[in-house]
This record gives structure tokens, C-alpha cells and sequence, in this order.
């Protein structure tokens, strides 16, 4: 008895043939229907839900879809659903290694889930990042901003209009991934008081950051706890030029060990010192904060407190892809640990002599 025919039936059972495509315009699912000698919903079928046609079907479509050379255009299934399978991420400064694996960290449970992520940065200015929100905002269905400059009111209009998750700083009403600051802090500051420093200095971060008025916060609640002094520096830039900079300031404040915003100004700061003469960690004790890729290449290696970048940016995605699915919750913070990671730039305090 003959195979009752179905419109998947009706597709030609030979190996499809070699087909030239005039023009430099791009395929459409006509020309793979022409191709493989099936309707064209059957292609649509195929390629935006596969398991609704045959697998014979599908195969013929597959390979004539390979041979014209034709990809999905995300904008265009966007049309009918209103998604386009990607998502931003908004960093405030592309160069900075702190931000290397909150990328690899987003991008790796973006891909997971079958989306794109699509970078930018804000060079650390407020408004340069609120054009670049605004102008991803068309495209993507979800943004991730690390470490943003806007102010509070300005992320939460963005929230509005689509998801949004904040790294790096807490937003009222917006779902965010923020580094504990407060355990690592105060290991660090129990170990520069164990090896004999009674004055710490912090040098800040960019005025606009949030997370740099926190570990500010931090530091003062350790140092109080061990009764050590403390002092606020500010630096020019986040950078390590700006560690540089600063280090006639450090020098100026009498004490022996700092604390830093981040670890290119530690290591900034550690390069100038040395080269003026002064003996890390004999004379003063460094420490940065985030344990970036290269901080231990530094001489001697740099004491840091560890943030898990890479889990930041898995998780801000992860909370990201579930206000998407309607299956986060809408205004959560998730708070991750830091830890004290000792090398060579601290230690105990020697006399002067």
C-alpha cells in the first residue's frame, strides 16, 4: 500500500540540485522552497520550528538552505514576536581587564541559551552610556549594565521601557548582582593590622561609582573594628596612569598600607613607589581589588581582594534571561563573596632604619 501523501510527502526524494542565485541579494525561504521543491511555510516551518516537518523534509530544506547560503535574520523573526534573541551589555570601560570575565562570563550563559550579546562601553561617562542604553535598547530584548555612571532614575526609566540588570551597584526596583565588598575588606585590613599598620589608606574610585562609595564604607568599618586609621585618597582616573598620580599623595598621608579601588591603581601606584625608592611590602603594604587577569605578573605579585567577576556576568544574565521567560523575580539583588587573596605587596611592616 502506498505512503498517504501529506504536503511534507510532496518533496522530491532525489539529492538536491546545484543552484546559481543571480544578484547580491540575500536568500529567502522562496528560493530554498524553489530549491528544494517544497511550499514555502514548509521552509518557514522548518527553520523557525524544526520538528514540525518530516525529517526527510528537513534535510532537503537544511541543504538547500546551506547551499544559497542563507542565515537567520534576527530582526526579521523579530517582527512577528517582537524578540530578537540578543541582549546588551554595557560596560564602563572596554580596556579595564576587570570587566574581561564579566563578558566571558555573560556571553558564556547567553550562548547556552541560544542569544547573542552585543558589547559597549561608556568610557566612564554618564551620558555616553545613556545614548549607548538608548540606542541598544531598539535592538535587544534585555540590557546588562556593569558598573554604570547613570543615575538611579535614569537606569530605572531604561527598566521600563525593557528588562534590565545592574552589576556592580544597587538600583531600587532593579534586579542586581553585587560583590559583597565587606568580607574581603575586612580580611584585608585584619592582616595589614596583624603585620603591625596602624594607618591605611584608600585611594577612590570615579566619583559617580557606587561601588567605589561602598568599599570606601568598608574600609572605615574595618578599620574602626581593628583600630586602625584611616584616609581617604582620590584619584584622577581608574587606571593605572592614575595610580601613578597618586602616589605623591600616598606618600603625603603617613601611611603604610593602602587599600585601592581597583587593581590597576594598585599596580600604578606600586610602579611609581618603587621607582621613587620606596621597598614594597618592607616600607608599605598594597592592595587592590578585583584580582584581574595579570595581577599577580606584577613584582612583587599583587595582594588583592578577589571579586568573582566571571560569576557576576553569568548570573546578571541568568537573572536577565529569566525576567525575559517570566521566571525571575523583578527586582532582586544577588550579592556574591569576595576573599582576601594574599601575594607579595603586603606584609609586615619593617622600622625605619
Amino acid at each position: 500500500m502506498s505512503e498517504p501523501k501529506t504536503p511534507d510527502a510532496a518533496a522530491p526524494r532525489g539529492p538536491v540540485k546545484k543552484h546559481a542565485r543571480n544578484g547580491k541579494s540575500s536568500a529567502t525561504i522562496y528560493d530554498i522552497a524553489k530549491v528544494a521543491g517544497v511550499n514555502p511555510s514548509t521552509v518557514s516551518r522548518a527553520l523557525s520550528k524544526p520538528g514540525r516537518v518530516s525529517a526527510k523534509t528537513q534535510k532537503l530544506i537544511e541543504d538547500a538552505a546551506a547551499e544559497l547560503n542563507y542565515h537567520v535574520n534576527p530582526f526579521a523573526r523579530a517582527l512577528p514576536t517582537g524578540r530578537t534573541s540578543t541582549f546588551g551589555l554595557i560596560v564602563a570601560d572596554i580596556t579595564n581587564p576587570t570587566f574581561f570575565d564579566i563578558i566571558r562570563g555573560a556571553e558564556t550563559t547567553a550562548t547556552a541559551r541560544d542569544y547573542t550579546l552585543v558589547l559597549a562601553e561608556s568610557a566612564e561617562s554618564a551620558v555616553t552610556e545613556l545614548k549607548a542604553a538608548r540606542r541598544m535598547m531598539a535592538t535587544v530584548d534585555g540590557l546588562i549594565l556593569a558598573s554604570p555612571r547613570m543615575d538611579d532614575d535614569e537606569i530605572r526609566a531604561l527598566a521600563r521601557d525593557k528588562p534590565v540588570v545592574v552589576i556592580n551597584r544597587e538600583v531600587d526596583g532593579v534586579p542586581s548582582v553585587v560583590p559583597d565588598v565587606n568580607k574581603g575588606i575586612s580580611e584585608a585590613v585584619r592582616s595589614l593590622a596583624a603585620n603591625g599598620h596602624t594607618k591605611v589608606a584608600f585611594v577612590a574610585g570615579p566619583p559617580q561609582s557606587w561601588m567605589s562609595a561602598r568599599r570606601w564604607e568598608g574600609v572605615q568599618a574595618a578599620c574602626e573594628w581593628s583600630r586602625v586609621d584611616a584616609v581617604r585618597l582620590e584619584s584622577t582616573k581608574p587606571t593605572v596612569d592614575g595610580g601613578r598620580q597618586v602616589a605623591r599623595d600616598v606618600r603625603a598621608s603617613g601611611a603604610t598600607a593602602v587599600l585601592t579601588y581597583n587593581d590597576l591603581l594598585a599596580i600604578g601606584l606600586m610602579q611609581e613607589l618603587q621607582a621613587a625608592g620606596m621597598v614594597v611590602p618592607d616600607q608599605i603594604s598594597i592592595v587592590g581589588f578585583d584580582d584581574i587577569f595579570g595581577a599577580d605578573f606584577t613584582t612583587p605579585p599583587l595582594t588583592t581582594v578577589r571579586s568573582p567577576l566571571g560569576e557576576c556576568g553569568s548570573v546578571a544574565a541568568t537573572l536577565l534571561l529569566g525576567l525575559l521567560h517570566d521566571s525571575g523575580e523583578p527586582a532582586s539583588t544577588v550579592r556574591v563573596e569576595t576573599e582576601l587573596v594574599l601575594r607579595g605587596s603586603s606584609g609586615r611592616l619593617l622600622p625605619a632604619g
